[in-house]
């Protein structure tokens, strides 16, 4: 296997290539996107928050009428 050798301009050349980190940051921050989501599905599944949120429709919707 050939071995490369860079000068200090190529080097730099080389390490200042970023491509593929928008990508990873994509990725990063649709992790974070899903773990949110699974944390919100989490708390909705929660009787005492169910009951919390229908108590607010049925008085938003008897004020309204």
């Amino acid at each position: 296997m050939k071995r490369q050798d860079f000068s200090g301009r190529q080097l730099l050349a080389e390490l200042k290539d970023d491509r593929g980190a928008i990508t990873a940051e994509y990725a990063v921050v649709i992790m974070a996107a899903v773990a949110f989501a699974g944390l919100l599905v989490a708390i909705m599944r929660s009787g005492e928050v169910r009951a919390m949120l229908v108590d607010l429709v049925q008085n938003a919707l008897g004020t309204a009428g």
